[in-house]
């Protein structure tokens, strides 16, 4: 009998869980505790983190999980990577369900960079307007380029200042729509971007914005990830589980 894993946190994961429940898969999704109000699930839920490869690997043991769904942020690399490590001491089955990666077009005007520390650095000497899209946990660094004026979107309000002197903080959750986001840039006068390459439709609309008003994006690669099965939609989860689904993606 299955009884899975999810470990969420995504729009995608939050697809996966409602299928999973409908077609009547036990099934436990879990939080890792960064968003304060985290959507409601179909799906018994458990809010935090495990405690490492070890203590993911004793979750897994303790409570029957036969599959674990990596379907968590493309940069939430330490747990992915804690998720590989876990199944492979105990045996058990893993995929990652994870969106494609946005592919340069033509007009987009993108700064390629390997880390937080990269984008930093690309960032212009000389005071600039930045909408910073990174999360809030990658924030730090940028009080090294305390001149600039940075605009920062959050699900949640910040509990701690800041190390940024000048930032505009709003509040909201996406998805968000290419109306939106030019509205956004141009009230705020926007003139750079940093940006994660995370994928997907939900957060694509900044990337969009930024070619259709000509801004440079400041976008960071992805992290390496060690090798593990690897799929882009929801029905191919499913299928792994042995089960069909009427969703395309």
């Amino acid at each position: 009998m299955i009884r899975a894993l999810i470990l969420g946190g995504t729009a995608d994961a939050n697809l996966l869980a409602t299928e999973i429940a409908r077609a009547g898969i036990a099934a436990v999704y879990s939080y890792g505790g960064r968003t304060r109000a985290p959507a409601d699930q179909p799906l018994p839920t458990r809010i935090g983190g495990f405690g490492g490869v070890s203590g993911l690997a004793d979750y897994i043991r303790r409570e029957g999980i036969t599959h674990v769904i990596d379907a968590t942020h493309p940069f939430a690399a330490e747990m992915s990577r804690n998720a590989v490590a876990a199944c492979a001491d105990t045996g058990t089955p893993l995929i990652a369900l994870e969106r494609a990666p946005w592919v340069k077009a033509a007009g987009d005007n993108w700064i390629e960079v390997a880390d937080i520390t990269s984008a930093v650095a690309a960032l212009p000497l000389e005071r600039t307007r930045v909408f910073l899209a990174i999360g809030r946990q990658h924030i730090a660094p940028f009080g090294a380029r305390p001149q600039h004026a940075y605009t920062l979107r959050f699900v949640d309000p910040p509990e701690d200042a800041l190390p940024l002197p000048d930032a505009d903080i709003i509040v909201s959750r996406g998805p968000f729509t290419l109306g939106g986001e030019l509205e956004l840039m141009r009230a705020r006068e926007i003139e750079w971007i940093v940006a994660r390459n995370s994928g997907g439709a939900g957060a694509r609309a900044k990337i969009d914005a930024a070619r259709a008003i000509g801004l440079p994006v400041i976008m960071l690669a992805r992290p390496q990830l060690p090798d593990r099965l690897r799929v882009e939609s929801v029905a191919e989860v499913m299928q792994w589980l042995g089960h069909r689904t009427c969703l395309g993606a």
